[in-house]
């Protein structure tokens, strides 16, 4: 069948989007590769303390039973237009079959596509971030809402963001040693932006109770800026630091964990893969460049959420609905009218702008780097490595992978992108991948012929 809608991410933004559409009658699927709707914010299958928003989401998934076909374990790795105008989306399952793990290729047309693809983490290198038991903010938060396992026994949170916060007091919930909350920026946060600090003071309020209730110190113009360990994390070095991070003064901590966070990467790889123009969101970070409506430049695509710029799971929420409404209204030649929303979104984003603008990461992070860290973990690409391609001539991040390798790992430059763009000295351009995400040859292999997929018009 060919759907009037097909949503990619199971997060507040495609959730939203997914079930506007679905309540005014069109025809739609929500895909998502993970085994329940969520995303990284609404991980709750473990979650000892239930994150803020969370029964409104459950409501609204609960609301597409039976109104949408949801496929979960359903992973988007390639989508493209046919010359009949819609859009063919390549995904493969994963499941557990006899002979253990099991993949089948799925296609699906579709007239429209919302992309909401959410943001994964933003690490930055230091020595020994290679070694077990670091790990990144969101991989532990991930780890203890989605199976209800604690990362560690003696865990440093170090980073910058107001995210560390629900990292540090979910892990101290659930018995973690949390020995404290490092904030790589000041003190002030939002506090030249105190109206829009208003409406989260409740939160940071319970956030802040949390802490000193489990007597987790919380420090600022501190991070980790080295960790140590024969085979796994024994101890981090904890560098006191200026404006511009570099390293003043530091000390040792004996832990065993170390989550790690500097902000989030925006998902647009199915966007540039389409040939979705992009902006640059205040941190430098490619986005998808939408308009009031959520449409992106290539026609019959949306997105929404993180893929347009970070701002929280409310404003994710907002422009999924936003978009939704665009799609029924793109689908019956009117126009969609939702002042309301609008202007909830203009709130949403001011205060993601906001939040960026008072974390920042600053450039004396490269300072904390030895010769020998590693870059690059997946293809165990060294700083000294790095310079040697500078040395050779390269002046770009593209010159530098194709000479030293840099993001040509099974990650490819997720995690290692965002540092080798600052080392090479230039913002971080918007990947164009053919095959967003990882699969395997004998998955293409079996690739359907899209021939084999009519479309029912």
């Amino acid at each position: 069948m060919t759907y009037d809608l097909v949503v990619i991410g199971g997060g507040p933004a495609g959730v939203a989007g997914a079930l506007t559409a679905a309540l005014a009658g069109l025809r739609v699927a929500l895909l998502d590769s993970s085994v329940r709707l969520g995303g990284q914010y609404f991980r709750h299958a473990a979650d000892p303390k239930p994150a803020p928003g969370l029964e409104r989401f459950l409501r609204q998934a609960r609301a597409l039973d039976g109104r949408a076909d949801v496929l979960l374990r359903h992973q988007v790795w390639s989508v493209a237009r046919e010359p009949d105008g819609d859009l063919v989306v390549h995904c493969v399952t994963r499941g557990v079959g006899s002979g253990g793990s099991a993949e089948q290729q799925v296609v699906l047309r579709a007239r429209r596509l919302l992309i909401a693809t959410g943001a994964h983490d933003r690490p930055l290198p230091f020595p020994g971030w290679d070694l077990p038991g670091v790990l990144t903010a969101g991989g532990a938060q991930a780890l203890l809402k989605g199976n209800g396992v604690v990362a560690g026994r003696r865990i440093v949170v170090s980073g910058t963001g107001p995210f560390l916060l629900p990292v540090a007091t979910g892990l101290a919930g659930a018995g973690a040693r949390v020995l404290g909350v490092l904030e790589a920026n000041g003190g002030l946060g939002l506090a030249r932006h105190p109206l829009l600090a208003l409406g989260k003071a409740g939160e940071a309020a319970g956030y802040a109770a949390s802490l000193a209730r489990h007597r987790v110190p919380y420090r600022t113009r501190q991070t980790v800026v080295a960790a140590h360990g024969e085979r796994e994390v024994e101890a981090v070095t904890v560098a006191r630091l200026d404006q511009e991070w570099n390293v003043l003064a530091t000390r040792v901590v004996e832990c065993d964990t170390v989550a790690v966070g500097y902000g989030f990467v925006p998902q647009i790889e199915l966007g540039t893969q389409l040939g979705c123009a992009t902006r640059d969101d205040v941190d430098g970070s490619p986005v998808l460049d939408v308009d009031a409506a959520q449409r992106t430049s290539v026609p019959g695509v949306w997105a929404a959420g993180e893929p347009t710029g970070v701002g929280g799971w409310l404003l994710s929420e907002t422009e999924g609905r936003i978009a939704g409404r665009a799609v029924v209204a793109d689908s019956r030649g009117s126009r969609a009218e939702s002042g309301l929303l609008l202007r909830r979104r203009q709130r949403g984003r001011a205060f993601g702008e906001a939040l960026q603008r008072a974390y920042p990461v600053k450039p004396g992070w490269q300072g904390w780097l030895r010769d020998d860290t590693l870059v690059c973990r997946c293809e165990e690409v060294p700083l000294a490595r790095v310079r040697e391609a500078q040395d050779l001539g390269a002046t770009d991040a593209r010159s530098i992978k194709l000479l030293a390798r840099p993001g040509m790992g099974w990650c490819q430059g997720r995690i290692c992108g965002y540092a080798v763009s600052c080392l090479a000295g230039e913002p971080q351009r918007p990947p164009r991948r053919p095959i967003a995400q990882p699969v395997t040859l004998g998955a293409l292999a079996e690739l359907p012929d899209v021939s084999d997929v009519p479309p029912t018009h």
